[in-house]
């Protein structure tokens, strides 16, 4: 059976990267570990470790991606919680199995060979919920 290890990040999606950098890194004093584009997803992403997790800063670069219409429709806020698991594909399955609604049927392939998928928050009560696996 498929079991989560851990709170991975917390995604905060914004519409000014460096304006949200004062308050996370500088007032907070969160380490910035590195930026990176995310073709896929469209957008440009913040990392800030917290202990064994981290906080990601999400910024659309683009004005017609999912992002972009969610930043739109809701304004900046937090956008979702991930949780690292053991088994990507059998999560997926028992999670189908019990009639929970999935953004991603299959897993997407993400930087470093990380597995990833994302739960509708229909089924998770208004809350947004990546699940992904590491290579190995």
């Amino acid at each position: 059976m498929p079991t989560i290890k851990r709170i991975d990040h917390i995604a905060i999606l914004v519409d000014d990267l460096d304006g949200t950098l004062d308050f996370w890194r500088d007032a907070l004093g969160l380490p910035l570990a590195h930026t990176e584009e995310n073709p896929a997803e469209q957008a440009k992403i913040a990392f800030l470790p917290a202990g064994d997790s981290e906080i990601e800063l999400v910024k659309p670069t683009t004005d017609d991606s999912g992002l972009a219409r969610y930043l739109e429709k809701r304004g900046p806020g937090m956008h979702h919680i991930c949780l690292e698991v053991d088994d990507l594909e059998g999560m997926l399955a028992q999670l189908k199995e019990k009639g929970i609604q999935l953004i991603n049927e299959e897993p997407r392939l993400g930087s470093g060979g990380k597995k990833y998928a994302f739960i509708h928050p229909k089924s998770a009560h208004g809350v947004m919920v990546e699940l992904y696996e590491l290579p190995g």
